[in-house]
């Protein structure tokens, strides 16, 4: 089925002006948001802006001859997507501007954001989701017993920033992954005034809150503007709090491969529609939510410090390293491993068997699915 890439190819050609922003174009914007802009899009919110063409020109121009790889779970076709961004009449005018990329491994914190003027007198802020640092997804863990993680009120300056400088423009505003969560919150958090300049939010397949935002009445100004977008899986979107009102969307992935939005299925402007997420989506839910609700604040804090003190063992920094040596990998978080105490080591095992169950639940709804199409088969043959 055609995914983002397609629709480039399919429908790069028609300018803003001629067919309106849509919720394809957010998850594209939402992932180019990944690319390494510094020093090529303007940092400050100056309000300044480079042509989205020339930006990516001058990206590939700075890593020619390099075998560009964007991380372990960041999705290499951005970079496809990017080259084909540039070269289509719907993208390539784009203004981009207020770039910004920050790691700070003590307050375990991992953020970045870019402005994109969409050319419809609005301006898109994208969030970047989690990117292949540990310390992005220890700030990812750390939500389940934190109220706020640092990007969180980072992102709330941001769309400040932003606003003040492009006045008058009204705002979209959206991210994958922590993305999507990031644009939730500084949303509800940014204030009545800049509420009312926003015209839309889009969560995609974004992790929800420790406590719930659905109920505030921020957040219920802006309700009918939220569109939190799931694929039929989805385990990272159905995480912490989160309101029910989201949109299922169809993958050609399975289980946890389907949180790659480049696996969303598209149809003309829009993602393709289910009815609801599936059997195996709502077990992996049970599943996560008993785990993590079994154990109180303190109890999820030591696991989570527990967790990356494994990984932190191997001194890599991120993913990519821990997958370039795996044996000493492995060797290195099995030392550490046995000097915790016994419940610690517990609690560890059972988050694996969380994971193996969540892992199962996939590979038997794909059982399932193949079982449906040999029944239809069958009964066509009849």
């Amino acid at each position: 089925m055609p995914n983002m890439i397609d629709y480039i190819d399919w429908r790069g050609d028609l300018t803003i002006g001629q067919d309106p922003f849509n919720e394809v174009d957010n998850l594209i914007l939402s992932e180019f948001c990944f690319l390494d802009l510094e020093g090529i899009v303007p940092a400050a919110e100056t309000g300044e802006l480079v042509p989205l063409r020339a930006a990516v020109e001058a990206y590939f121009r700075r890593h020619q001859g390099q075998e560009l790889r964007m991380g372990v779970l960041v999705p290499d076709e951005i970079l496809t997507m990017a080259a084909r961004m540039a070269e289509s009449p719907r993208f390539a005018s784009m203004g981009l501007g207020g770039f910004c990329s920050h790691i700070d491994s003590h307050r375990e914190a991992q953020f970045a954001a870019l402005t994109v003027d969409i050319g419809d007198g609005g301006i898109y802020l994208a969030f970047r989701g989690t990117d292949d640092t540990l310390v992005g997804w220890k700030e990812d863990f750390n939500m389940a017993f934190l109220s706020t993680v640092p990007s969180q009120p980072m992102a709330v300056a941001y769309v400040k920033a932003a606003a003040a400088a492009h006045p008058g423009k009204k705002l979209v505003i959206g991210g994958h992954s922590k993305g999507g969560n990031l644009a939730v919150y500084s949303a509800v958090h940014c204030g009545g005034r800049l509420r009312r300049r926003i015209r839309a939010v889009y969560n995609n397949d974004g992790p929800g809150f420790k406590e719930s935002l659905v109920e505030t009445e921020a957040y219920q100004t802006l309700r009918e503007r939220i569109h939190t977008i799931v694929p039929r899986s989805s385990i990272v979107g159905m995480l912490l709090e989160h309101d029910d009102n989201y949109d299922v969307v169809a993958s050609c992935e399975k289980g946890i491969y389907q949180h790659d939005g480049f696996s969303w299925e598209v149809l003309g402007s829009r993602f393709v529609r289910l009815r609801d997420i599936s059997s195996a989506g709502r077990t992996s839910d049970r599943t996560i939510r008993d785990f993590i609700g079994a154990m109180d604040d303190t109890q999820r804090e030591r696991f989570v410090d527990a967790l990356f003190e494994v990984l932190g063992s191997t001194n890599a920094r991120t993913l990519t390293d821990l997958s370039s040596d795996r044996m000493g990998a492995v060797t290195a978080m099995i030392r550490r491993y046995k000097d915790f105490d016994k419940e610690t080591r517990q609690t560890l095992l059972e988050a694996v068997g969380v994971l193996l169950k969540v892992s199962a639940g996939d590979w038997v709804e794909d059982l399932e699915e193949r079982g449906q199409e040999l029944k239809k088969l069958l009964n066509v043959k009849k």
